[in-house]
Order: C-alpha cells, then structure tokens, then sequence
C-alpha cells in the first residue's frame, strides 16, 4: 500500500525495516477526485503530498482572474507548497487534482519529530527538495530563454506523459501562452 513511496525512499536512502514502521505509521493514504483541491490560497499548508497515482497541479489565479499552472506533479513526484509550509504561513496558491489521485500524505508536526527519531530522512527531503527547486530553475529559465513555441516542443519532447494526460488549456497555462496559441501550434499554423 505505501510501496511506491518506499520505493522511491529507497532510491535515495536505506532504511531499516524498524524505520519503515515507524514511517509508514505515520502516512495517510487518500483517494482525491477529479478536479478535487488538496489545498487552496489563503489556507496554511501543513502537508506534503506523494503521488502514487493520478496527476496533480499546483496553481495560481491571476489579476486577470486566469489559472496560470506552475508545476505537476505524477506518480512518484511530490508536491506541495513549500514557502506555506515551512513558513506556516497562508499560501498563495491551490494545489488541485488533475486526474483522480490516489495519494500519500504526511502532516508536518507528524514528520517534524520522525525527521530527528530517523535523521537519514532528513537527506531524503532535502534531496527531493533540491530536485524540485532545481526543476523550477530550469523552466523558470527556458521562460526567460525560448520562444513560446520552442517551449511547447520542449515540454512535448521532454515530458510527453503529461501531454497524453493534461488538458491542453493546462499545458498553455504552464508554458505561459494561451489554449488558442497552443491549438496553433499543434496545427502546425505558426
């Protein structure tokens, strides 16, 4: 039942089978629906999520009232928000589900004290953390450095799972363009 996560834990760490118990009695597992919200703006964020199945997307609302997508999240990916969580603070963004999910989640005042029972889990979340900022690194970077359609056959060449299973208005949120530009380029109009 917690297997995937396990699994990807033991990429990066071993643990001991008294580990694990003491690990896994503390995770919750929960199935999330379609277009269900893990977190909203405004709500303090106390929880990191680990995605067994499904596709999840974290999210903002413009001052133009759009949803521009920020980051998604597949099997195997955590997600949450970062800055409300550590700082205990309200966020600034909603964390939705994007497909039906099935998810593994961990309060912080649970993990807080595992973290210092378990220290090697300490460089487990900080090297999934420097994953992750890393990754926003670079597309905050290919924003900056490619056009709106070279950023479209990047994302298409690079992760072509999320093409099959997105909708396309998420996928031009994400890359920062528009669903009708999207469609020309997929068209092969631009």
């Amino acid at each position: 039942m917690f297997t995937p996560l396990f699994n990807h834990i033991q990429k990066f760490i071993t643990l001991e089978p008294s580990e694990i118990k003491i690990l896994e009695a503390s995770l919750k597992i929960s199935k999330i629906k379609k277009k269900e919200h893990l977190l909203q703006e405004g709500q303090v964020c106390n929880t990191l999520y680990f995605i067994t199945k499904g596709c999840a997307r974290q999210y903002i609302i413009n001052p133009k009232g759009s949803e521009q997508t920020l980051q998604f999240a597949i099997e195997n990916w955590w997600i949450t928000d970062y800055l409300s969580y550590h700082n205990t603070t309200p966020s600034h963004f909603y964390i939705q589900s994007v497909e039906n999910c099935e998810i593994i989640s961990i309060e912080k005042n649970i993990l807080e004290p595992i973290l210092i029972e378990i220290p090697k889990l300490e460089r487990y979340f900080r090297i999934v953390s420097q994953k992750s900022f890393g990754a926003m690194q670079m597309r905050i970077k290919f924003l900056f450095t490619m056009s709106a359609e070279e950023r479209y056959h990047h994302f298409n060449d690079h992760f072509p799972e999320f093409v099959q299973r997105v909708p396309q208005y998420m996928i031009a949120s994400y890359l920062d363009f528009s669903a009708e530009f999207m469609s020309k380029i997929r068209a092969g109009k631009i």
